[in-house]
C-alpha cells in the first residue's frame, strides 16, 4: 500500500489522527460489549473455552487503548520532568497487561485441568446464550471490515494491524460457538474442556506478543542497525563521516539516536547547517527520531560504527 504525502501536511495530519482517534474509541466500546457479554455468558453456562475466548478478546481492547495512547503520542512533546517524553508509561503498562493475560490464563488452565481430574459443574447452554454468542461474533466482523476500511483510507497502519487481529478473534469465536453448538445439540461435554487448552494457548501468545512489542522502550534495545543509520547520514552533502552510532526506541513511533560526525565546514554556522541538514533527513527515513550529533575535527575520523566495550577498543 502506498503512502499519501498529502496526509502528512500538519494540518491534514491532526484531522487524521483525530479519525483514527475516533475509530479507536468506537472499537473499544464495541470490544468491551464483547468481552463482557463472552465472560457472563461463559460464568453462567460454567463454560472454560469462552471464558479462555473472552480473555483473547481483552486483548482487542487493549489494542485499542494501546492505539489510542500511541495516536496521542504521535507528535509527542517531553516536559520537564520528562525530557524524553512518555512512551516508556505505555510499556509500563503493556507488562501490567501481559501479566494479567497470564495469571488468567494460567487460571482457566488450571480449572480446565481440575475438571478433566476430579469432574466439576457440567456446561449447560441453551438457546438464548448461543444467540447472544452469533451477537458477537457479528460484532467482531463489523469491527474487523469498519477498522480495515478507515484503515486504508487514512493510510493508517495502527487501524489495519488492529482490523488483522480482531479478525484472527472471530475465527476464534466461530471454533468455541462451533464447540458450543456440539455441547448443545449432541451434549459432548467434553468439546468444551478440548477448546479451551488451544484458546488459552493462544491468549498466551497474545500477552507475549503484546510484552515483545514493548520490552525494547525497557532495555534500551538497539533501534536501527548503525550501518543504515551511516548510510542515511553519508547521503547528506558536506558529511565526511559518521562514527560510534547509538540508538534506542522503537522504529516508527520514536527513536533516539547519537552519533559523531566529521563535517567538511570552515565555520560553525555551515557546520549547524549540515547537521540540520543530517536531522531532517534521518526524520524523512525513519520517522519520529530525536538525533544527537556531536561534530569533531577531521583528524577524529573513525571507522568504528557503534561503541564497543573497552576490552574490545584495545
Amino acid at each position: 500500500m502506498s503512502h499519501d504525502p498529502y496526509l502528512d501536511h500538519p494540518r491534514i495530519g491532526s484531522v487524521r489522527r483525530k479519525g483514527v482517534r475516533r475509530v479507536l474509541v468506537i472499537t473499544l466500546l464495541l470490544n468491551l460489549a464483547v468481552v463482557l457479554i463472552k465472560g457472563w455468558v461463559g460464568l453462567l453456562t460454567s463454560s472454560l473455552s469462552l471464558l479462555a475466548d473472552a480473555l483473547h478478546s481483552v486483548t482487542d481492547s487493549i489494542n485499542n487503548i494501546l492505539g489510542l495512547v500511541t495516536n496521542h503520542l504521535a507528535t509527542p512533546e517531553p516536559d520537564r520532568e520528562h525530557p524524553y517524553g512518555h512512551q516508556k508509561f505505555e510499556a509500563v503498562g503493556a507488562l501490567g497487561i501481559a501479566a494479567f493475560l497470564g495469571i488468567a490464563c494460567f487460571e482457566i488452565l488450571k480449572s480446565a485441568v481440575a475438571r478433566i481430574l476430579h469432574g466439576g459443574q457440567p456446561l449447560t447452554i441453551g438457546g438464548p446464550e448461543l444467540w447472544l454468542l452469533v451477537i458477537v461474533l457479528g460484532i467482531n466482523i463489523f469491527v474487523a471490515f469498519y477498522e480495515r476500511g478507515v484503515g486504508k483510507r487514512l493510510d493508517s497502519t495502527i487501524l489495519i494491524a488492529d482490523a488483522q487481529h480482531t479478525m484472527s478473534d472471530v475465527w476464534i469465536t466461530i471454533s468455541v460457538l462451533a464447540g458450543l453448538l456440539g455441547v448443545w445439540a449432541f451434549k459432548i461435554q467434553w468439546l468444551d474442556l478440548a477448546l479451551s487448552f488451544p484458546v488459552a494457548a493462544l491468549v498466551l501468545w497474545s500477552a507475549w506478543e503484546v510484552l515483545k512489542s514493548n520490552l525494547p522502550w525497557l532495555v534500551d534495545e538497539m533501534a536501527i542497525a548503525p550501518e543504515a543509520i551511516q548510510k542515511t547520514v553519508l547521503e547528506v552533502p558536506g558529511v565526511l563521516n559518521c562514527h560510534d552510532i547509538a540508538s534506542r526506541g522503537v522504529l516508527g513511533r520514536q527513536v533516539f539516536a547519537e552519533m559523531h560526525l566529521i563535517v567538511e565546514a570552515k565555520d560553525v554556522a555551515t557546520a549547524h547547517r549540515i547537521t540540520e541538514a543530517v536531522e531532517a533527513h534521518l526524520s524523512d527515513r525513519y520517522g519520529p527520531i530525536r538525533p544527537t550529533l556531536h561534530v569533531e575535527p577531521p583528524e577524529y575520523v573513525s571507522e568504528e560504527l557503534t561503541y564497543k566495550p573497552d576490552s574490545q577498543q584495545a
